[in-house]
C-alpha cells in the first residue's frame, strides 16, 4: 500500500483515535499521544506539521503497527 503525501497531524490523531490512543500532551509543536488499551503505556510523538514529512509519517506509523500487533495498511487505510 502507498503511504499518504498530505497527511497533517489533526488527520493522523484522528485515525489514531480508532485504534485507543489518546492526546495526553502537546509542547510547542509536539503532541503526544498515549495507547490507553495496553497493560504499559506507550507513547508516541507526532509533530503538529501540515502535512507530516512522508519519513517521520512511516516512522510514526510503523511503531503503531508494531505495538498494536496490526498492519500498517491497516492504519493507512484509515488515514485515507
Amino acid at each position: 500500500m502507498k503511504m499518504p503525501r498530505d497527511i497533517g497531524a489533526k488527520e493522523l490523531i484522528k485515525a489514531l483515535n480508532g485504534f485507543g490512543y489518546i492526546v495526553t500532551r502537546q509542547i510547542g509543536s509536539h503532541i503526544r499521544l498515549t495507547l490507553i488499551n495496553a497493560p504499559n503505556e506507550f507513547h508516541v510523538t507526532i509533530p503538529d506539521h501540515n502535512p507530516i514529512k512522508i519519513g517521520t509519517l512511516n516512522s510514526i506509523i510503523k511503531e503503531v503497527a508494531n505495538q498494536l500487533s496490526i498492519s500498517k495498511a491497516e492504519i493507512i487505510n484509515k488515514l485515507v
